[in-house]
C-alpha cells in the first residue's frame, strides 16, 4: 500500500479518540480560538476585514471579528487572525502550525452546515492536525516553502471533507486539489512579511474550495505525495515511512506545543530562560545563545530601530530585550515607541547568537544560554524542552495568564470563544 493510500484510509476511518488525545484536542482548540480572537482585534486584521468582506455577500460563517462572511472568506480571515500575532500552537518537530489552518477551515465548514456534532468536530480536527503535522515530520531537509501552509492545506482539506461526510473516494480528489492549490514560500519568512499569516489564511480558504469543487463533481490528481510531480518531488522531499507506521496509534496532536509568548517559536527557549532570571530582578551584562541552524535562520535577524511588527516578532534581540525589561512579551509593545527605546537597544546589543554543532536543519533544540550578570556571576543552562511543549507544559497559572491577556486584547467578542470553545465551534447559533 502506498503512503498516500494509507493516509486516505486514516482520514476516512472511524476513530474513537483516546481520552488523553481528546483532552489535548480540546486544550489546543481553546488556545487556538483565544489567539484567533486576540489576532482579530489587531491593526493588521482590521485592515484585512474590508477586503474579505468584499469577496462575497452571503454571511454563512462567523469570523472572530464578529462579522458574518462567506465560508471561504471566514476561513481566510480566521486563519490570518490565528497566526498574525505569532501566538499559535506549533508542532516543533514538524515546524507546522497545524491547528491554525485546520481550525480556521473547520470552523467555517461547521458554520455553513448549521453546526456539527462535537465528537465529529474533534475527530476531524485531530485527523487534520495529524496529517498536516505528519507531512512536516516526514520532511528530510530544510524548509523552502512555508510548511504550515503547504502541509496545512492538505490536512485542513481532509479534515473538512471528513466533517462534511465525503467518501474515501472523494477524499482522494480533495487531497489532489488541495495539493494543486498549495502555496506559500519561506521568502515571506525571510523578509518577515505580513504574507506569512496571509498564507495561512489562503490555505484555510483553499481547503474549503477543494471540498466544494469535489462535491460539485470536479476531480484532482491522485498520486500527489509520491508522484513524479508530487509534493515530495517539488515542495520538499518526504520519507513517510515512520509517519505512516504510526497512523492511528501515535496521535500527533498530543505532540503540539502551545506558545507562551506572541513571537516566533524559535525564540521561546531563550525567552523562557530569561524570564526565569528576570523574576529575580537581575541586571544582564552579556547573554550568549548557542543555537541550531534553524533558530538562527528563523529569529536571528538583526535589531532595527525601524521594524514592522511582523519583523519584531521574529527578531530575537528585540524580543530578548523586551523580556529583560518587562519580564514578559506583550503584543501591544510591537510599536515604534518600543522599537526606538534606547534602553531596549542597549539590552539587545548584549545578546549574541552563535551556531552550535547541530547539523539537523529542522531542529529547534537543544539550546544553551550563557548569561553574565552585573555582580560577576556567570551562569549557563541548556534548554532541552522549550516551555509550552508536551515535555515542559505551561503551568495552570501560565496558561491562564495567556488566556486572560488574549481576552483583554480581543475586546468585545463572542464570550464562548473563551468560556465554551467547543460550543462556539459546533453551535453557530
Amino acid at each position: 500500500m502506498s503512503a498516500t493510500s494509507a493516509i486516505l484510509d486514516f482520514a476516512a476511518a472511524t476513530h474513537t479518540l483516546p481520552d488523553a488525545v481528546r483532552a489535548d484536542a480540546l486544550r489546543l482548540l481553546d488556545d487556538t480560538l483565544a489567539v484567533g480572537a486576540a489576532g482579530a482585534a489587531s491593526p493588521e486584521a482590521r485592515a484585512l476585514l474590508p477586503v474579505v468582506q468584499a469577496w462575497g455577500q452571503s454571511g454563512e460563517a462567523r469570523s472572530f471579528s464578529g462579522h458574518a462572511l462567506p465560508a471561504v472568506s471566514a476561513a481566510f480571515f480566521n486563519g490570518f487572525a490565528i497566526h498574525c500575532l505569532e501566538w499559535d500552537a506549533v508542532h516543533e518537530g514538524a515546524v507546522v502550525h497545524a491547528l491554525s489552518v485546520v481550525s480556521a477551515a473547520l470552523l467555517a465548514a461547521s458554520d455553513r452546515m448549521g453546526g456539527s456534532d462535537p465528537q465529529a468536530f474533534l475527530a476531524a480536527l485531530t485527523v487534520g492536525v495529524d496529517v498536516a503535522s505528519g507531512l512536516g515530520i516526514a520532511a528530510t531537509g530544510a524548509m523552502r516553502f512555508f510548511r504550515p501552509a503547504t502541509a496545512g492545506v492538505i490536512g485542513a482539506a481532509l479534515a473538512v471533507a471528513r466533517l462534511e461526510g465525503l467518501s474515501r473516494a472523494q477524499m482522494a480528489d480533495v487531497l489532489g486539489l488541495a495539493y494543486s492549490f498549495a502555496c506559500g514560500s519561506m521568502q515571506a519568512h525571510a523578509e518577515a512579511s505580513i504574507a506569512l499569516p496571509l498564507q495561512i489564511g489562503r490555505a484555510a480558504q483553499a481547503a474549503i474550495q477543494a471540498v466544494d469543487l469535489v462535491k460539485a463533481g470536479m476531480t484532482g490528481p491522485h498520486d500527489v505525495l509520491e508522484g513524479a510531480f508530487g509534493y515530495s518531488a517539488l515542495i520538499e522531499q518526504l520519507d513517510l515511512t515512520e509517519y505512516v507506521a504510526g497512523l492511528g496509534t501515535v496521535w500527533r496532536i498530543s505532540e503540539i506545543s502551545i506558545k507562551p509568548f506572541p513571537s516566533g517559536r524559535a525564540s521561546h527557549a531563550v525567552l523562557s530562560y530569561l524570564q526565569t532570571l528576570c523574576l529575580k530582578k537581575n541586571i544582564f551584562v552579556r547573554i550568549e545563545a548557542h543555537v541550531p541552524p534553524l533558530i538562527k535562520r528563523l529569529v536571528g535577524r538583526p535589531y532595527r530601530s525601524i521594524m514592522t511588527p511582523q519583523y519584531a516578532r521574529l527578531c530575537l534581540p528585540f524580543l530578548a530585550a523586551l523580556m529583560v525589561r518587562d519580564g514578559q512579551i506583550d503584543p501591544r509593545n510591537f510599536n515604534a515607541e518600543a522599537m526606538t527605546d534606547p534602553k531596549l537597544l542597549n539590552i539587545a546589543e548584549r545578546l549574541s547568537i552563535t551556531l552550535d554543532d547541530n547539523t539537523d536543519e529542522n531542529a529547534m533544540g537543544p539550546q544553551t544560554l550563557e548569561v553574565e550578570l552585573s555582580d560577576g556571576i556567570i551562569g549557563s543552562g541548556t534548554i532541552h524542552h522549550t516551555l509550552g511543549s508536551p515535555d515542559a507544559p505551561l503551568s495552570p497559572e501560565q496558561a491562564a495568564a495567556k488566556t486572560d491577556l488574549c481576552r483583554v486584547l480581543a475586546g468585545d467578542c463572542d464570550p464562548r470563544i473563551f468560556d465554551g470553545p467547543l460550543s462556539y465551534a459546533t453551535e453557530p447559533k
